[in-house]
């Protein structure tokens, strides 16, 4: 058998805005130089991949057109099913069978984390293929680094539910577990739901939790505040007052 390509775990930028700029600030030269050489791809988006690229272009040379590369879009197993695609992770990483290596690309910061990418990670392990992650920005980490929080011990939660009261008792339950085992918890919102969440936290959690927010972190209009609810609450009094956040990536991060 021929020796099998390598899975290049390819971060992107955690904003869309002005992407050549970010790239000396998020991805280190080295990234680029590897993610310049690669010409067949799984991604999340095409469009967004194609947009990193061409910044990439800016600045390490790519190996061949954009037009030229094989791209194939992955946006995991349950949503590619829903919509009745039925291609499977395996089916999609073919050419490292044929000695191609190959990029996974996120919409926005690291494959695998928080991202249907993990399914293709796993695949490409079965296939005995290696792995490599690329360094890059995780907006969690960041997050987590910044919020003084217990870096410790840490859960990441992923999405809340949408449902009010549903949400309120999913934010009661993870106060209780962040008090008992002095954990902080980490979620992330649909960010046209920010100041909904916002509200939720406000209204559920007790005045003495503290919460943290890290918006478009990494970004020129980055906001990063670690406040206890009570004191979240004389800043955003109501809705219309945390208008600010709505449509910004957001983390969130909460320590009883």
């Amino acid at each position: 058998m021929s020796k099998l390509g390598t899975l290049y775990l390819v971060p992107n930028t955690l904003g869309d805005d002005a992407r050549t700029e970010q790239l000396p600030w998020v991805l280190p030269h080295q990234t680029l130089l590897q993610t310049a050489k690669l010409k067949h791809w799984i991604v999340e988006d095409a469009k967004t991949a194609r947009a990193l690229l061409k910044a990439v272009d800016s600045v390490a040379p790519l190996a061949c057109t954009i037009q030229e590369m094989h791209m194939s879009e992955w946006r995991g197993a349950a949503r590619n099913a829903k919509y009745g695609d039925t291609v499977k992770p395996a089916d999609l990483l073919k050419p490292l069978l044929d000695g191609n290596d190959m990029g996974l690309m996120s919409e926005a910061g690291v494959p695998g984390v928080a991202d249907p990418g993990a399914e293709l990670v796993l695949a490409a392990h079965r296939l005995g293929a290696q792995v490599k992650p690329l360094v890059g920005p995780s907006s969690i980490l960041l997050g987590l680094m910044a919020s003084g929080l217990n870096g410790q011990r840490f859960a990441f939660q992923g999405y809340l539910p949408h449902d009010a009261h549903e949400r309120s008792a999913k934010l009661k339950q993870l106060e209780v577990e962040s008090r008992k085992l002095q954990q902080t918890q980490i979620w992330i919102e649909t960010p046209y739901r920010n100041t909904a969440m916002l509200m939720a936290c406000l209204n559920s959690l007790a005045p003495q939790s503290l919460l943290c927010l890290g918006v478009d972190l990494s970004l020129t209009s980055e906001m990063i505040a670690t406040l206890s609810i009570a004191e979240w609450r004389k800043r955003y009094p109501n809705e219309g007052a945390c208008a600010s956040l709505q449509n910004r990536p957001t983390v969130f991060l909460l320590l009883a």
